[in-house]
């Protein structure tokens, strides 16, 4: 599966969501601030959207701009889950409870 580097994420921050339109079509990763963290929530994909790596854009443009605002994650969202455990180098972004609870070493 290849991502399009033409597609863009911006932040939507008055529906506190990343987002991503192709075709008339919007996926989203929607989350909350609250005390220096970001909790990623839900992220959507439609159908018409499947198989292009949109949630996977979605996923590392909230974990890059959760880095650069100095945020940690908490991955409610599943999709946000899955990705942070197979990759090791996004593990800093998580609290020692998040860890604790995702099984993954401090």
């Amino acid at each position: 599966m290849s991502t399009d580097t033409a597609i863009e994420v911006r932040d939507n921050p008055e529906q506190s969501r990343f987002e991503i339109t192709v075709d008339g079509h919007t996926a989203f990763a929607q989350y909350i601030l609250a005390d220096g963290l970001i909790i990623f929530t839900h992220t959507e994909v439609p159908p018409e959207l499947g198989g292009r790596g949109i949630a996977t854009r979605l996923v590392e443009a909230g974990l890059q701009s959760a880095r650069q605002r100095g945020l940690s994650v908490v991955p409610r969202c599943s999709v946000f889950g899955r990705y942070m455990l197979k990759r090791p180098e996004t593990h800093d972004l998580l609290g020692d409870s998040i860890k604790d609870t995702l099984g993954i070493p401090h």
